[in-house]
């Protein structure tokens, strides 16, 4: 187990920052997987594409539709997808993005707006923002289209993780 869990920052393309704390003794494949993408620079430029106010902002889409990912999908890390994950959707908390599908996640996620407990042991919770929730809350406020896209493209810029001298494997790709 890590001495210190991996720490991911998303920089705007306004300049707005969020730091998240990842869990990879929570969800360790789904950590892994992000942590992959975030190192291969998957996530930079890219928008948050669906916007929901009171719910939750979705990014991760190379298309910015909500159709694309990276080519694979990983396992569902949620107890309904018979796998223990108690880490409950609250405001801050990031999680997987996915089809009706449990195993068709891939590099789409989202971040909790407000607390939806409905989501709770459907969806591959990971990590929690721990700096930069006024940044999670400006984004949500956001004016959209009738799509929950916003007319304002909200850019993530560059996304970076600090592994503080741990390495992590390449993720289980289904």
């Amino acid at each position: 187990m890590a001495e210190k869990n991996p720490i991911v920052t998303i920089e705007m393309e306004n300049g707005d920052v969020m730091k998240i704390e990842l869990y990879p003794d929570i969800a360790p494949n789904t950590v892994k997987n992000f942590i992959s993408l975030v190192q291969k620079k998957f996530y930079d430029g890219i928008i948050f594409h669906r916007v929901i106010r009171g719910f939750m902002i979705q990014g991760g889409d190379p298309e910015g539709t909500g159709m694309g990912g990276p080519g694979y999908q990983v396992k569902g890390e949620f107890s309904y997808n018979h796998f223990e994950n108690n880490l409950k959707h609250t405001a801050g908390v990031i999680s997987m993005a996915r089809s009706q599908m449990p195993d068709s996640a891939g590099s789409q996620f989202f971040i909790m707006h407000k607390d939806s407990p409905h989501l709770d042991g459907s969806y591959a919770a990971f990590g929690k923002v721990i700096e930069g929730l006024e940044v999670v809350n400006k984004i949500a406020e956001t004016k959209t289209d009738y799509s929950d896209r916003p007319l304002d493209p909200q850019v993530m810029k560059s996304v970076t993780v600090e592994l503080f001298g741990e390495t992590y494997d390449e993720p289980e790709k289904l």
